[in-house]
């Protein structure tokens, strides 16, 4: 995929498939260059795998040309210059960045803003110096840990651009990187919106505030915060569409601009270190007039006094006529101002003042307080309203410990600009920890000298005025400055306006490459652009979520969102770095070796604090906001391999879980169905019974495990393609019908043995399957071709030898599918031999899902023989149900012994001449010696079943209610006396005979047959049942004498059977009942499948159970 590598941009176009594009194995240089790779003979022994394998020179030679670099913004500037000229292309450059200009000062630019010069007086002011400095220790230390991670993780392997969201995507996973992608990106665009508010704000507030469209002059309260916040909609919405058209002309003017907005940046802090020095010397004159303790807005007086003495005698100042009524010094004034002096304090006393000590500590307001000195007199009227408000500096907004922290923590954001570079980088292993971690501790160095300097240069009530009103409306941090306030001015809004631009450009480039990964299905549109790859559609969005940020208007209130999504974005830059680490997974071999999975849980942990520090209701919205696109991704993205932690932490836990899983088989309270599907596929390798798979899932209400699986004939090596194209034959019928599981093909010389593998090797450790799905083979009698259903009747065998039950759905085709739905109709389960429960369990999972969920009760029907008293089994049966917590309708079926008809003499003369005939064709002279011998078995066993012990315990096992059965007999004893009871009978636990069998004592009666009391039919007289009875029947027709016994005895039973059930189910949507086992011995297995074609005639769907052997339900909690 070499070709590929160079158009990559900053999303892997290559994820067609889905590795990254790497210069290793299979790439198409590599089978190019193989007539020079393999010249000479020293080579000779690796010449056979030459098209896979590359010389290891040539692996080399092609990483040499390998090219990390994406289409970054320099590829777009080369675009935009070479629109006229597209047939000649330029060699690409190498990436030439180094430490300095690629990472360390786009971190600087990026970290240092609006906050530095708008707010951090303000925040010193409130918070007091040793809050504000906790604050700012908390969040460098924050950011500072992150970057320790986030080199970690950058130096572990060659970074493409995209920085931040590559590396978190890439080692957590394409859930993960989505999220925190959109955050990141979400983060990345409220502060285009912030720094735009905060340059509108010194525009309007600071520059030229005669701009303003909403005039502020003589508003009040509310009526001036709204003024001004809509003069902020206004310019912001004005100033975002033309930064926003900057950026869509062309990246290069950007880029040529930032290297100036980021001297301004530079130029503005040197000039407060500058100002804070001269402050010792010569503090600048910054006069504070303060009435009583208040302190009055500077704006509309010149002198900072009532009164003054001129030659003409007392003159009232410009003050004074703001509080009283005329200039005369008798007119009638604010009851405050006349109780009350006028002081004038220094608003700036400088270093060696001392002030520091009183700014030590925080006051916190709440909206509306005058802002005031404590240490000052003042009298006041305890009624006496608050008059003139507007004259007086007032508190915007309530302040509090927690929301500081919120507006200062987009000043420590930035610290991925260098990381987001990696791709114009000379050595971005080298330079992304170095520089980011240099960019980190600088400015924290700034910021936490700054906030000291603050607390010891300016008066607490010039940090606490917000807006410098009482410094003659000057920015308060310009104040400070040398040689001018306008120098701050001037560089802090062309910073904050490049900050923009840079977000404004930032933000759509990385939306584009999560677009471009394909990973959320809803952003694919954003990942197209203009025709050199500038993300137009991209802009638009970022334009518009930025707006939105706008017309929140307040830099106070979008300060918190943008925290709130870049702690969202760090915290899973520490997780994805304390996951590798912890993991250990082979490759993660950072080149950075500083770091410690325990620093990174610290950064984690401060991160979340700091979230739900800045705003618990924001971090809520947040984290739901991550999650919920942290799931749609799953559900609906595109399925991505980049073998990323999560990947390696699924695969610790998966193997810890089955390691637990292992000590022991699970409590009957945990069975769940474990389903191994077993499919045929034909000659394509396309899945033969589809609608198996949704059987599948509508029994998945259990929840546990599915295997699916298909057997194909030959040999592994000859046929391993067709087995890749089965399994994703298999994959795709399993996503179509929405099965989750697995699935596994298997290659054998015959399918009975593949089948057999499948049985035996499915699954893992504690994680195997317990139930055996398969359908019952169509069309068995027709055709040649007879390894069908005896590979059928094996299965059945092998299933109960390695006690797993078996489901046989019979007529497949006329299942419902996931589609469908029942609304009427109803289940009915017939319930003839107890062997563990399935037969409940599997109604109530089928009633959980959709397609049946609407259903009526299931009926339970029991079959029971004349002795019982059946009102009583029918009360104990609705009993144990309702113990079972499963809702049905009860009935008890009894049956009678009756004469057998001659209709079931004929069917198994037929059966039996069939068996014959198939036989005389297919055995060799070896089979029909053994064949001989089978037969005289089979007489010796009707000989046996004379045994009277035998039978009474049989009795006493079938005649028992099936509560009681099921606690008083265990599963293995009733198969024993089975086992012995006839060696050729299918009369295993599941086998409907039992009932009948158990009525044979020993002299009366031979044959013992079923009817229905309730259905009117009159019972025989008992001689007709004597063995003397039946000779008379056999006197009929001289063939029958022949038959075998036991074969009559079941075809006998299987009709009955089928009788009565069609009676009762004809109308039931599906039917469920016990399987009859095969014969012990080899030679009835083509009767055996004729008796189930006779037991289950004329029904639509049936489900035939058998159990595993084990207790599947349980009547306890």
């Amino acid at each position: 995929h070499l070709s590929c590598s160079r158009d990559c941009e900053l999303a892997d176009r290559c994820d067609s498939n889905p590795k990254e594009s790497s210069p290793f194995i299979n790439s198409s240089d590599a089978a190019a260059e193989k007539s020079q790779q393999y010249d000479g003979k020293n080579m000779a022994l690796f010449e056979e795998e030459m098209d896979t394998s590359p010389m290891v020179s040539s692996l080399l030679s092609s990483l040499a040309n390998y090219s990390n670099l994406p289409q970054g913004s320099k590829e777009h500037e080369e675009a935009e210059n070479n629109e006229a000229e597209p047939s000649r292309k330029k060699p690409v450059k190498a990436p030439q960045l180094g430490t300095l200009m690629g990472v360390y000062l786009p971190c600087i630019q990026n970290i240092f803003g609006v906050i530095l010069f708008l707010r951090m007086t303000w925040l010193v002011g409130i918070g007091g110096v040793i809050g504000t400095f906790i604050i700012v220790f908390m969040c460098c230390a924050t950011t500072m840990l992150t970057a320790i991670s986030m080199s970690a993780i950058a130096t572990n392997g060659v970074v493409p651009a995209g920085g931040s969201y590559y590396m978190i995507s890439r080692s957590l996973g394409p859930e993960f990187g989505g999220a925190v992608g959109i955050c990141f990106y979400l983060g990345t665009t409220y502060a285009g919106a912030m720094y735009i508010l905060g340059a509108i704000e010194l525009l309007l507030i600071y520059i030229v505030p005669k701009a303003a469209i909403f005039p502020l002059e003589g508003l009040e309260g509310a009526e001036a915060e709204a003024a001004l916040l809509n003069n902020m909609r206004v310019y912001g919405t004005i100033l975002l569409t033309s930064m926003a058209t900057v950026v869509f002309v062309g990246v290069k003017y950007v880029n040529k601009l930032a290297l100036v907005f980021l001297a301004c940046v530079i130029l503005s802090i040197l000039a407060v270190y500058a100002g804070v020095i001269k402050t010792a010397v010569d503090p600048p004159v910054f006069p504070v007039c303060i009435l009583g303790n208040r302190t009055l807005v500077w704006k509309s007086f010149d002198v900072c006094a009532k009164t003054i003495e001129t030659a003409n005698g007392t003159v009232t100042t410009q003050l004074w006529r703001m509080f009283c009524d005329s200039p005369l010094l008798n007119a009638t004034c604010d009851k405050y101002f006349v109780a009350n002096n006028v002081s004038q304090v220094q608003g700036i006393p400088g270093i060696t003042s001392g002030i520091l000590a009183e700014n030590l500590f925080g006051t916190y307001y709440e909206k509306g307080d005058l802002i005031a000195r404590k240490d000052m007199e003042s009298v006041e009227e305890q009624d006496d309203p608050l008059t003139n408000t507007n004259r007086y500096v007032l508190a915007d907004i309530t302040s509090f410990f927690t929301l500081l922290v919120g507006i200062y923590f987009p000043s420590v954001t930035g610290i991925m600009a260098g990381s987001n570079r990696s791709g114009d980088l000379r050595d971005a292993q080298k330079s992304i920890p170095i520089g980011t971690i240099a960019a980190i501790t600088t400015t924290s160095t700034v910021y936490m000298s700054s906030v000291v300097l603050f607390g010891a240069c300016i008066e607490g009530v010039v940090l606490r005025d917000k807006f410098g009103e009482g410094v003659h409306g000057n920015l308060v941090i310009g104040t400070l400055a040398w040689p001018s306030p306008w120098v701050i001015v001037i560089g802090s809004f062309f910073s904050t306006c490049g900050a923009g631009l840079q977000s404004l450009t930032g933000a759509p480039r990385l939306l584009q490459a999560i677009a471009k990964d394909g990973i959320v299905p809803a952003l694919r549109i954003f990942g197209h652009g203009k025709a050199n790859g500038e993300p137009t559609w991209s802009l638009l969005l970022t334009a518009c979520i930025c707006e939105s940020g706008i017309l929140i208007a307040s830099l106070d209130s979008v300060a918190p969102i943008l925290s709130m999504f870049f702690l969202m974005c760090y915290m899973f830059v520490n997780l994805a770095c304390a996951v590798q680490t912890l993991l250990r997974t082979p490759n993660w071999r950072p080149r950075f070796k500083f770091y410690h999975w325990t620093l990174s849980f610290l950064g984690m942990s401060l991160c979340l604090t700091l979230m739900f520090l800045c705003s618990w209701y924001y971090a809520i919205v947040a984290m739901a906001i991550a999650g919920s696109i942290y799931k749609y991704i799953e559900f609906a993205g595109a399925e991505k391999e980049w073998g990323d932690g999560i990947r390696g932490l699924s695969l610790s836990a998966a193997r810890y879980a089955l390691m637990r899983l292992e000590e022991g088989p699970p409590h009957t309270k945990n069975w769940r169905p474990q389903l191994l599907v077993l499919v045929s596929t034909d000659a394509e390798q396309n899945v033969e019974q589809p609608r198996l798979l949704s059987l599948t899932n509508q029994l998945k209400a259990g929840k546990g495990l599915t295997i699916v699986g298909t057997a194909l004939q030959g040999t592994y090596l000859d046929n391993h393609e067709q087995a890749q194209r089965a399994e994703q034959a298999l994959h795709k019928l399993m996503e179509t019908e929405k099965v989750k599981g697995f699935c596994q093909v298997t290659v054998s010389s015959n399918l009975r043995d593949a089948t057999s593998h499948l049985l035996q090797a499915s699954g893992l450790g504690g994680l195997k399957h317990n139930a055996v799905l398969v359908s019952w083979p169509r069309n068995w009698k027709q055709g040649d071709d007879h390894q069908t259903w005896r590979n059928f009747v094996e299965l059945v065998r092998e299933t109960t030898a390695a006690k797993l039950a078996l489901l046989v759905p019979k007529n497949i085709a006329a299942f419902p599918s996931n589609g469908e739905r029942f609304t009427e109709g109803h289940i009915d389960v017939w319930w003839i031999v107890h062997d563990g429960g399935m037969l409940m369990l599997l109604p109530f999972l089928l009633r959980q899902h959709k397609v049946l969920k609407e259903k009526k009760k299931e009926t339970f029907t029991c079959l029971q023989i004349m002795d019982d008293n059946s009102i009583q089994m029918k009360k104990d049966l609705t009993t144990f149900l309702y113990h079972l917590r499963i809702d049905a309708m009860v009935e008890v079926v009894e049956m009678h012994d009756s004469d057998i008809s001659a209709y079931t003499y004929e069917k198994t003369l037929v059966m039996e001449q069939r068996s014959q005939m198939l036989k005389q064709i297919n055995l060799t002279k070896n089979e029909r010696e053994r064949e001989i011998q089978s037969i005289t078995d089979s007489s010796r066993g009707s000989i046996r079943r004379k045994n009277p012990a035998a039978v009474t315990t049989q009795l006493s096992v079938t005649e028992d209610p099936p509560a009681a059965s099921k606690e008083e007999k265990p599963e293995e004893e009733v198969q024993l006396i089975h086992d012995n009871t006839t060696p050729a009978s299918p009369a295993t636990p599941a086998t409907p005979l039992t009932p009948a069998e158990g009525a044979q004592s020993p002299g009366e009666q031979v044959q013992m047959t079923w009817t229905e009391k309730c259905d009117g039919e009159p019972a025989k007289p008992p001689g007709a049942a004597t063995p003397e009875g039946i000779k008379d029947i056999f006197n009929m027709k001289p063939e029958w004498e022949n038959l075998n016994q036991s074969n009559v005895r079941r075809m006998h039973t299987a009709l009955r059977l089928n009788e009565v059930i069609m009676k009762k189910s004809s109308e039931a949507k599906l039917v469920l009942l016990n399987m009859p086992g095969p014969p012990k011995n080899r030679t009835g297995d083509e009767n055996y499948m004729e008796f189930l074609e006779v037991l289950t005639e004329g029904l639509n769907r049936v489900l035939l159970v058998r159990g595993g052997g084990r207790e599947v339900i349980t009547i306890y909690s």
